[in-house]
């Protein structure tokens, strides 16, 4: 994997990851607020503002406003931990971060995306409010509500924008080609979800389903269950689980996955500072502890996706196919700050049920499958074709490991 790609990656990871229990930082805020600085640790940072000062004095050029100084500073403090995935993240992100875990968010039902020129370019799922209230593919967004938008604008603020709380009401002035004066539509915001998990019945075997986890969510525990059941009732007997580009997510929902597929027996253990070791155990009820698995894997499977395929691989339960994993193992939690901005902490290490080290070491696959250039052009894919012919093989003949 490239170094760019293993970067940005690192920092989806780092967003993406994190603790549901108690105290894992929703709510956090008061955990924040008491710990206000002592007199002397306000005195160290005099020095701060003796340099910040001469800056606003001194510099040559635009002094950005607050808060930005302030991010600044707090990414600076963090670099200096030299941890990718200690984090500081700004409040727009912080909100997308949310809706994208929760599953659901207020909205309209349009994916958006950049054009050449940076126009915002809107297609609207179907039967969504965006879909029922006219607005067609291709159309640009020239104004929400009374807020023109510009090239300078990033995706994500436009995002926040049109998002809002459900049942209330937002103004789009649209552009479409074709159509001289602008277009204005008012559409009621609902509930929008987005799934996580998708599943289909394989055409090369009617046998084999097949299970892909986008993303850990709150959704993605019950989206599996509901996978299950309507391709058992479809006639499947064997499983493909892919996680592949899985950037990781929730670790009660991973806990939640990897209890789908086995009996019993421990998940993961968790080395915390100060608190020792822990361990997550399976949870009964399983709805696939019996069909032969294969799972597949490849440079994106990182963080909650790792612990899934790590408890699958220790446990025998089916082997990894495709390529070695990211590597990511740690745990952070998130501190919501009082302006909607969070801080992600690392405060744990994970391993696998065999005590296998994930954080920067990764999982390697039991059958490795690296796809070619040609496979690429051709759109073919050789690593679920091998997971394939691994579940048609005979029961007695599934020793690959």
């Amino acid at each position: 994997m490239r170094n760019s790609t293993r970067i940005a990656l690192a920092l989806l990871a780092a967003l993406l990851i994190f603790s549901l229990g108690a105290g894992a930082g929703y709510g956090a805020h008061w955990y924040l607020t008491k710990n206000n600085p002592t007199s002397e640790e306000a005195s160290q940072f005099g020095l701060y503002w003796e340099a910040w000062h001469i800056v606003e004095d001194k510099f040559y050029g635009d002094i950005p406003e607050n808060p930005i100084p302030v991010y600044g500073a707090i990414r600076g403090s963090l670099d200096t931990l030299q941890d990718p995935y200690t984090i500081f993240v700004e409040p727009q992100p912080r909100a997308l971060e949310k809706a994208e875990l929760e599953g659901q968010f207020g909205g309209i039902g349009a994916f958006v995306t950049r054009g050449p020129a940076g126009e915002v370019i809107l297609a609207p799922m179907v039967d969504s409010p965006a879909e029922q209230a006219g607005v067609q593919e291709g159309d640009v967004v020239i104004q929400v509500d009374d807020t023109p938008i510009t090239p300078e604008m990033t995706t994500d603020e436009v995002v926040l924008l049109i998002r809002g709380e459900v049942d209330t009401q937002v103004t789009l002035t649209l552009e479409r080609a074709g159509v001289a004066d602008p277009i204005v539509v008012t559409i009621t915001r609902k509930v929008i979800e987005t799934p996580s998990v998708e599943w289909r019945v394989l055409e090369q075997d009617s046998s084999i389903g097949y299970i892909r986890i986008r993303l850990f969510t709150e959704r993605t525990g019950r989206e599996l269950e509901r996978a299950i059941q309507d391709l058992k009732e479809a006639g499947v007997t064997r499983l493909v689980l892919d996680l592949r580009d899985n950037g990781g997510g929730l670790l009660d929902a991973a806990v939640d996955v990897a209890s789908q597929f086995l009996r019993e027996g421990v998940i993961l253990y968790e080395d915390r500072r100060g608190e020792g070791e822990k361990f997550y155990s399976v949870k009964e009820g399983g709805l696939a502890l019996d069909l032969p698995l294969a799972v597949l894997v490849n440079g994106g499977t990182a963080s909650a996706s790792e612990i899934v395929a790590g408890a699958l691989q220790d446990h025998e339960r089916g082997p990894l196919i495709g390529e070695q994993t990211f590597g990511k193992g740690s745990v952070q939690l998130v501190y919501d700050l009082s302006d909607q901005s969070s801080l992600h902490v690392t405060v744990a290490r994970w391993l696998t049920p065999k005590r296998h080290r994930i954080d920067g070491e990764g999982l390697v696959p039991d059958v490795e499958v690296i796809p070619s250039e040609a496979d690429q052009e051709a759109s073919s894919d050789p690593q679920l074709e091998r997971a394939i012919a691994y579940l048609q093989q005979d029961s007695s003949d599934r020793t690959e490991r």
